[in-house]
């Protein structure tokens, strides 16, 4: 595929999801791509003669999805944190471990993540990096998003300095103005949380994102740590505004929730992650009755799968079964789902896109960017009958399914394999930061971080016993 780079591309006869407004669905639609946009949607187009032609008949073609939350600098640590809790995760990244990663070691995280994005047909990724101690480690974060597919937003954050103190240098300052440039493929905002202090000493960081007409993104209502004083303070110092994106939002409270709709903002859900780390419970079932845009995201690989197919899944479940929770404690029943699949397929897509701002990505029409995603697998039972779109996205599909992906309109994934890329490299990678992390720390202590303490569970007194138990079937008449 390296060689048809620059060549129209055509997907043919797919059930395509054009994410519009009325949510349609295209049976047997073509999708033509010249350039970075999509030429055409429609039946039996006419592509020139030289377009790569796709065969997408019975797949599903969608738009490319996007992640707004992703810590891509811990991919290495690919599933080291499966069993922690939010607090053992801050004890390990911002107290005692997170300070050891070297710029190469974020680089390597960052290559892998984009690498397991984009195959898994997460086409934009919001690197909430905040594992940038240094310059130097933010200029190896960005040298492996241009090196990889993909279209990306740099987060730029620091855990180990007070956000006021990282935005306020020189050196900041010139990194913004070297690798910052407009790049199409290469976003910006600045990644940091408000922690509630009445003397709000954020601000001077509102202020540097406001001069350099950055978005910010931040983890708000996360439980013990952020909560509804850091939105009063922003809402009441004005800078809360329809570019700021809220990740998790999980334990506010309705008057926050309200301030952000009023004020236009969006909430990035880690379902997977607030559901077992312990933000607080998924809030998507109370924030549509606040009417704010949401997004997806995944969190990080140190914990959780590195799709949005887990992100959508998990946050269905997890929206209706509080539903159902709330209706029981009632004593009602409920006899009709509130949120249904092709809505959080809109999240994982053109949700994304709204809270990064992007109206030409997360749709497929005639002059968006060519940003598809083609999920077919002829290979597996799972691939049919193809009833419900939108449902075998949310509840069927999965990373090994996704046989095409377009960036930017060019192809990086085909057939099921990456385009032009050197995974070998980026295992190697991983493998030094690795190494290196558990040299450092020492085995018992890589042994210790990755499992911990399992808490004493107490039986409880059971009033039955069973050893003199006869089932009624064993009695007879007398």
């Amino acid at each position: 595929m390296e060689s048809m780079d620059g060549r129209p591309v055509v997907l043919r006869g797919g059930t395509v999801l054009p994410m519009d407004e009325g949510r349609q669905v295209l049976p047997r639609t073509d999708v033509l791509v010249a350039g970075d946009r999509i030429a055409a949607v429609g039946p039996d187009l006419q592509a020139p003669e030289d377009a790569v032609e796709i065969d997408a008949s019975d797949g599903i073609v969608m738009p490319g999805m996007i992640d707004t939350h992703r810590h891509m600098w811990q991919t290495a640590m690919r599933g080291y944190g499966a069993d922690w809790t939010l607090t053992q995760y801050f004890v390990w990244y911002y107290l005692e471990h997170g300070k050891l990663f070297r710029p190469e070691d974020v680089h390597a995280g960052n290559l892998l993540a984009a690498l397991e994005a984009v195959d898994a047909g997460v086409t934009t990724v919001v690197d909430w990096s905040h594992g940038l101690q240094t310059v130097d480690h933010a200029d190896a974060a960005v040298d492996a998003l241009q090196s990889a597919p993909g279209r990306y937003v740099l987060a730029y954050g620091n855990i180990q300095q007070p956000p006021a103190a990282w935005t306020g240098t020189p050196e900041f300052r010139d990194f913004v103005r070297r690798r910052i440039t407009g790049d199409d493929l290469l976003g910006f905002q600045l990644a940091f949380d408000v922690l509630g202090d009445p003397a709000f000493p954020e601000r001077p960081a509102f202020e540097v994102a406001r001069d350099l007409g950055a978005p910010v993104t931040t983890h708000a209502g996360v439980w013990g740590a952020t909560g509804d004083d850091g939105i009063r303070l922003m809402h009441e110092h004005g800078f809360m505004t329809p570019e700021t994106v809220y990740v998790h939002a999980a334990s506010l409270s309705a008057d926050s929730y309200h301030r952000i709709a009023a004020t236009g903002g969006s909430i990035s859900v880690s379902t997977e992650s607030e559901q077992s780390a312990g933000q607080g419970y998924p809030p998507t079932w109370a924030i549509r009755a606040h009417g704010i845009p949401v997004s997806l995201s995944m969190d990080t690989s140190v914990w959780w799968s590195g799709d949005l197919f887990s992100a959508m899944r998990a946050t269905l479940g997890a929206d209706r079964s509080r539903q159902h929770l709330e209706a029981h404690a009632r004593g009602d029943t409920v006899t009709h789902c509130s949120l249904r699949a092709d809505q959080v397929v809109e999240w994982a897509t053109r949700g994304g896109a709204r809270a990064l701002g992007r109206d030409d990505l997360g749709v497929i029409a005639a002059g968006k960017k060519a940003d598809l995603v083609l999920i077919k697998n002829e290979a597996s039972p799972v691939s049919f009958p193809l009833l419900n779109p939108y449902g075998h996205v949310a509840f069927q599909a999965q990373r090994g399914d996704v046989h095409t992906v377009l960036v930017n309109g060019r192809v990086v994934k085909h057939e099921h394999r990456l385009v032009g890329v050197d995974l070998a490299a980026a295992r190697r990678a991983a493998d030094r930061t690795i190494e290196y992390l558990r040299s450092t720390m020492g085995e018992e202590a890589w042994q210790k971080g990755m499992n911990p303490d399992i808490p004493e569970t107490t039986i409880l007194d059971n009033p039955y016993t069973y050893t003199d138990y006869h089932s009624a079937s064993t009695h007879t008449a007398g």
